[in-house]
């Protein structure tokens, strides 16, 4: 039962500036009018609800999408104040609602831990919404007070009454369409973050219930974090059963810490701070690298698994197979920037190194069956990573003796500028030629790639670099790998997958996907990769294309559009880039005047870990469930 003895008032709440700015530009506040932008607008009502959890005050949250869209979310916190408030002379509610930066997170009196730390929440949901109802329970009274895209409707009335330890708020909005490019919420999108919330917040009870397709799910996790490492590796084999847990507050900080290790070659290692998703890591994340590997590494020592004469095991070794999820709630925690992506506050380091170096050296003590297991699994990472620096430095000498540093099928562009250049990873030779020939030269580099690549997701760094295509990859892209990988030194700012469109292409888009992700994540965290969208269709007069189609939908348009007309026409399906010649797939996928391409991005890090180690793992019946649970969405199976 949540604590609704603790309630902030009216003096709580602080003014900062005005509402004006957010329909103006609302990107500045939320990021975006597209699907992520309208979706942050349900985050900002959750956070301000999760806020109360923080402060013990609330303990159910429950989210619902009705049917025509709108949202409410209804939470047992204390509820917004409803007095007068000192400096605006408006009730409290009002003053939260339609001025921004108002609200009871600027200092510590109300909120002692806070995600919300901008205050920009509920007042950018009100500017951008058609109409927003906020109702709230306070004092045994039910008020109720409504507005719309930011102004005031009616004033706060009460319209009922309730029990005296009946408190809450709930907020209904519908988001203004004028503002966003969609207003169609994704049940999934959601409650994947909604599974998060709770998963950081143990015993909390998040209800998501969506009225458009009738689907209710409740998440609620009391082993919180312990919880979230089961799930990220349900699909995994742990190397060890017991989670290594660690919940300990220590100068105001609270540090928890979740370990798991699997007997992948991956690590997975989330952080959070006041419940945001730190995804640029911060000061809790190198206090915690840090730690663990001078921890495993004295462990190592101590009881002679590490031999005298060896090196230190490296922070690489140590976190192989690794699943892991940090958490800190902090009261005064500085982020930077206005996405919150990276915790900097310098404290925060030695904190959790310290609270994870003494509460992970008494577990390894005391278990020292587990230690004996994660460190070898250490060593073997080491030792591949020394057989992984022999290839390279082979790889070196022989491009040296070669007197070329760039794979020999690599076509490169004439421009030495990176930030106009793009290379395009191509399926096969023949593809591989008529894009040669199709390509602009001056910006447009071509690397054909014979057959499908090596699946990274069972070799480790230096079986794969026995792999002449991965290694002509590397070469040609400049950035290095693993311990060396530097993006400053990327040769292109985007960087191409283009193959064809059937199930061979598929495969091997899948196979490069999952080598960027594990060995060259940052690129596809700054946007430099990239899926050319070839068309699927062309629609012939003769030997003339009348158009090109990239899918179905297109097709079905262009068809109804020239029977109309009473056009003759053949249809012709391309299943290979090799059937177009090089002005053809210039036309279609390689000008950047009419091609279309599809960034790839990683919207959520556990959800993606997940699907790689599902599709390209070892174990066979995660992939068999993936296939039977999925295969209704498969638009085509090419045969």
């Amino acid at each position: 039962m949540a604590n609704n003895d603790r309630h902030y008032d009216a003096s709580d709440i602080q003014v900062l500036e005005g509402l004006d700015p957010v329909r103006k530009r609302p990107g500045m506040y939320i990021g975006s009018t597209g699907p992520r932008g309208l979706h942050h607008l349900v985050y900002e009502i959750v956070d301000n609800s999760i806020d109360e959890a923080l402060a013990g005050i609330c303990d159910h949250i429950i989210i619902r999408i009705n049917k025509d869209g709108s949202v409410e979310v209804e939470d047992n916190g204390s509820g917004i104040p409803v007095d007068k408030h000192p400096q605006t002379g408006k009730s409290t509610v009002e003053t939260v609602l339609t001025i921004l930066h108002a609200g009871g997170k600027f200092d510590n009196s109300a909120y002692k831990v806070s995600g919300g730390l901008h205050g920009v929440g509920v007042s950018v949901v009100n500017a951008l919404s058609n109409k927003l109802i906020a109702t709230i329970k306070r004092d045994g009274k039910v008020y109720r007070q409504e507005f719309s895209r930011g102004k005031t409707v009616t004033e706060l009335e009460v319209v009922g009454e309730v029990k005296k330890d009946d408190t809450g708020t709930t907020i209904y909005f519908e988001p203004d369409d004028t503002i966003f490019e969609t207003v169609e919420f994704s049940f999934e999108t959601l409650s994947k973050r909604f599974r998060e919330m709770a998963f950081l917040n143990k015993g909390i009870k998040i209800e998501f219930i969506d009225d458009r397709d009738d689907l209710r799910e409740v998440y609620h996790y009391e082993g919180g974090i312990k919880s979230f490492v089961e799930y990220i590796n349900k699909k995994k084999k742990p190397i060890h059963d017991e989670i290594i847990y660690i919940d300990e507050v220590k100068e105001e900080t609270a540090v928890e810490i979740a370990i798991q290790y699997t007997d992948s070659y991956s690590e997975v290692v989330l952080s959070f701070a006041n419940n945001i998703n730190t995804e640029e890591g911060g000061t809790h994340l190198s206090g915690f690298r840090s730690a663990l590997t001078r921890t495993l590494n004295d462990y190592g020592r101590k009881n002679n698994i590490i031999k005298e004469k060896e090196e230190n095991l490296s922070g690489e070794d140590v976190r192989e197979g690794i699943s892991a999820v940090i958490s800190v709630k902090l009261p005064d925690p500085q982020f930077e920037g206005q996405t919150k992506g990276k915790l900097g506050n310098s404290e925060t380091r030695g904190v959790v190194d310290s609270v994870l170096s003494e509460d992970l050296a008494i577990f390894l003590e005391e278990n020292p069956r587990v230690g004996k297991q994660i460190l070898d699994k250490a060593l073997s990472a080491r030792r591949a990573r020394e057989a992984a620096r022999k290839a390279r430095d082979l790889t070196r000498k022989k491009n040296n003796l070669e007197t070329m540093t760039l794979p020999g099928k690599l076509a490169d562009c004439q421009n030495d500028e990176p930030e106009r250049n793009e290379i395009f990873l191509v399926e096969g030779n023949s593809a591989g030629g008529s894009a040669k020939d199709g390509r602009n030269s001056e910006f447009q580099a071509i690397l054909p790639l014979r057959g499908k690549i090596m699946n990274v997701e069972k070799a480790r760094l230096d079986k794969m670099l026995n792999s002449s295509e991965i290694r002509a990859m590397i070469t040609a892209f400049g950035t290095g790998i693993g311990e060396e990988f530097d993006i400053s030194k990327l040769r292109y700012d985007k960087i191409i997958i283009m193959t064809d469109a059937d199930v061979d292409g598929a495969h091997i888009m899948t196979l490069l996907l999952t080598f960027f992700f594990r060995y060259m994540r940052p690129l596809i965290e700054e946007g430099h990769v990239y899926v050319a969208q070839a068309p699927l269709y062309g629609i012939e007069k003769g030997t003339k294309i009348l158009r090109y189609c990239h899918n179905e939908k297109e097709l079905r348009l262009a068809v109804k559009e020239y029977e109309k007309d009473n056009v003759k026409f053949n249809i012709r399906r391309y299943k290979g880039l090799g059937e177009m010649n090089s002005e053809q797939l210039w036309e279609t996928t390689m000008n950047p005047d009419n091609r279309l391409l599809l960034k790839v991005n990683i919207e959520d890090l556990s959800e993606a870990d997940d699907t790689f180690s599902i599709l390209m793992g070892t174990e066979v019946e995660p992939r068999r469930e993936f296939i039977t649970e999925n295969a209704v969405y498969a638009d085509y199976i090419d045969a």
